[in-house]
């Protein structure tokens, strides 16, 4: 049964958005939706939602379908309600009275500890507000689930409680994700669509398998391009050697075959359709200084403690060494922030329990992006901070993808991926030959994460980095430190990890 229909749907925001979009939503189906930042995600589920009225087509929904929208964002009047309250106010107001034990169940089912309840969600943490939202929308009843970025804020113990959920609790629930978490898609869609300016593809498979398939669609559509190029080319070049000889000869069978080859060789260059190519949200470049130490850091039985000083855990001795992309695992709360802050912190060659190397520069980027705090605009982070020219400036930051007219404005304009792409940038004028990340990819969309992996993993860069995202520890760790029991210990996988913190929410 079809639930929602789009049909040669098209959207305009300020700039052509999608165009060309046909896609119908059954029951049973678990749709990601994958776009770069900007490309019209957030607008398509408004459209499936009926706030956004499409700029061509339509979209036909089945009668009595109740859509529920988990927003990426908490709306600001939201934030001074308790918790219960937020999501008691998402019932009609005439059930308020006699339905309000569905919000009990909802925050049951979803987790929600009774002593949060009663709090306002401003002085909740990002990951909580994020489960309020998704519980508004499920004391609804919905019929069909949008969720707009669900595992943003979530730590990997509340990104296995939302998998386990949404396939246990919810699954009779038709979904549509937006969502950068490729791992969680893999999880829990059985459909993706690659949303695009145009000719979106849409497959029966989740997010890895459908990549594969798209880039397989993608490597023939080029193919095919480059191959009616060169045929259209030969044509006009048959073209003009008849010509010539038709001239020559005064021949008018040869100068009307000059004319049948042209209109052939324009048929096919008005037919052929070029391969997408996606339009850059910005590119991320980094760099490795290079250093003649081996060790950049060295661990000698550190205590880690909280601020107040109650130990955390040691660290035993550990070493990280050039091209050592090291991995630090463990549960909120065990110090893993603490951690990079004492190597932040740490003298070279010292006679500290953390050493780093002299030659050793340090590049660092923490999870709130805080080091661009500092600067009032982009061209004061860049052109500002490093000697590189006010042209040079710009022509950097415009091709990280933060354009002439927003360079000189305020950061805090600026979206997650600009910012985060900001940051990138800064790393690489930084001339780093050390990384110290902590939750790097938290505002960048899958091309950016995929541009952050192959720039860490192509100069041998030495990191040591902080990450929930499982695709982007996969694909750029190369060693992994584990806080278990007190202690930090060396583990040759993030598997046993990933499967245990992704198992205490279930």
């Amino acid at each position: 049964m079809t639930l929602i229909n789009l049909n040669n749907l098209a959207a305009t925001l300020g700039a052509p958005l999608f165009s060309g979009l046909n896609l119908t939503l059954d029951k049973g189906d678990r749709l990601g939706l994958v776009a770069a930042n900007g490309r019209g995600k957030t607008t398509l589920l408004r459209c499936m939602q009926g706030l956004f009225e499409p700029s061509v087509g339509d979209i036909t929904f089945a009668r009595g379908l109740r859509v529920g929208h988990v927003e990426q964002n908490l709306p600001a009047k939201l934030l001074p309600m308790p918790l219960y309250e937020a999501v008691l106010s998402a019932l009609p107001a005439d059930q308020v009275d006699y339905e309000s034990w569905r919000v009990d169940v909802a925050l049951d089912e979803l987790g929600v500890p009774t002593e949060l309840r009663d709090q306002p969600l401003a002085a909740l943490s990002g990951g909580w507000q994020r489960i309020a939202l998704l519980a508004r929308v499920w004391v609804a009843e919905p019929d069909v689930m949008l969720l707009d970025e669900p595992t943003n804020h979530l730590d990997l113990s509340r990104i296995g409680f939302l998998q386990n959920w949404l396939n246990t609790t919810a699954r009779t629930t038709p979904l549509v994700i937006a969502s950068h978490d490729r791992a969680f898609l893999d999880e829990i869609t059985n459909r993706t669509l690659f949303l695009r300016g145009v000719a979106s593809q849409t497959f029966a498979l989740p997010y890895s398998h459908a990549r594969i398939a798209l880039a397989e669609i993608d490597a023939t559509a080029a193919r095919q391009f480059d191959n009616d190029m060169k045929s259209a080319k030969q044509l006009r070049q048959q073209a003009a050697k008849l010509k010539n000889i038709g001239i020559n000869s005064g021949s008018d069978l040869l100068i009307s075959k000059t004319k049948q080859l042209k209109d052939r060789a324009d048929k096919i260059e008005n037919a052929a359709r070029p391969a997408h190519a996606e339009k850059s949200a910005g590119d991320i470049r980094l760099v490795n200084a290079g250093t003649h130490a081996k060790a950049m850091i060295s661990l000698d039985n550190a205590d880690i403690t909280t601020p107040d000083g109650r130990k955390l855990f040691n660290t035993g001795q550990l070493w990280i060494n050039r091209g050592d992309r090291v991995v630090l695992l463990g549960a909120n709360g065990t110090g893993k922030t603490q951690l990079m802050n004492r190597v932040a912190l740490a003298e070279a060659e010292g006679a500290g329990a953390i050493k780093r190397a002299g030659s050793l520069v340090l590049g660092l980027s923490d999870q709130a992006l805080g080091q661009l705090d500092a600067y009032t605009s982009p061209m004061a982070a860049t052109a500002g901070q490093f000697d590189i020219g006010d042209q040079r400036a710009r022509t950097l930051l415009a091709g990280a993808g933060i354009g002439i007219d927003i360079q000189t404005g305020p950061i805090s304009a600026l979206s997650g991926g600009q910012k985060a792409r900001l940051a990138m940038l800064i790393l690489r004028l930084t001339q780093p030959n050390f990384y110290l990340l902590d939750e790097p990819t938290n505002h960048l969309d899958i091309e950016g994460q995929e541009a952050l992996e192959a720039e860490l993993t192509a100069h041998g860069a030495a990191c040591l980095l902080v990450s929930h995202d499982r695709s982007f520890v996969r694909n750029t760790g190369n060693r992994f430190w584990v806080i278990t029991g007190k202690k930090l210990v060396e583990v040759d996988s993030p598997e046993p990890f990933f499967a245990t913190a992704l198992g205490q929410g279930a």
